[in-house]
């Protein structure tokens, strides 16, 4: 998520409460396309109010693996890979450069690290770690929690 913490913050507590009440209405989870567009229109309702906030919400439900962009005036887009905050553009070079449909899950994740490193490393707001997980089948895992400062100076090195 990117945008106001307090939005962040809140938007997901409040999908999270509505996909477990569709849980249990329902006995079977959400799918991804649903609850994408459960947050989709709930940020519809506040569009103009000065929200902000950008999401990815992904996950596995029946028809497989979906990714999907919402941000605060509604917008929705289903797609392979998205970039959000304030460096996305910056991140965006590096994915766009490097991603092709048929990556390694190691490549994968270098990818991954290497458009929130220099995207941190261009953007004066963004920063800190890159934690990053991997939504399986199964459930997600926690991959890695880096220092952007210490990948940048990995991937300088490399150059050299």
């Amino acid at each position: 998520m990117s945008g106001s913490a307090a939005d962040c913050q809140f938007w997901e507590r409040v999908l999270a409460k509505e996909c477990r009440l569709y849980r249990l209405r329902n006995k079977e989870r959400i799918s991804v396309s649903a609850a994408s567009k459960l947050l989709s229109n709930m940020m519809c309702e506040y569009r103009g109010m000065g929200l902000s906030m950008g999401s990815m919400v992904c996950g596995w439900d029946k028809k497989g693996p979906g990714l999907y962009y919402v941000d605060d005036n509604g917008t929705r887009l289903a797609g392979p890979l998205f970039s959000t905050g304030s460096g996305n553009s910056y991140a965006y070079g590096v994915l766009d450069s490097g991603y092709r449909y048929d990556l390694t899950v190691e490549e994968a994740y270098d990818l991954g690290q290497r458009a929130i490193c220099h995207a941190t490393h261009r953007d004066a707001y963004s920063g800190g770690y890159v934690n990053m997980y991997h939504m399986k089948e199964d459930g997600w895992i926690k991959v890695c929690r880096e220092d952007v400062s210490e990948l940048l100076h990995h991937y300088q090195s490399e150059k050299q």
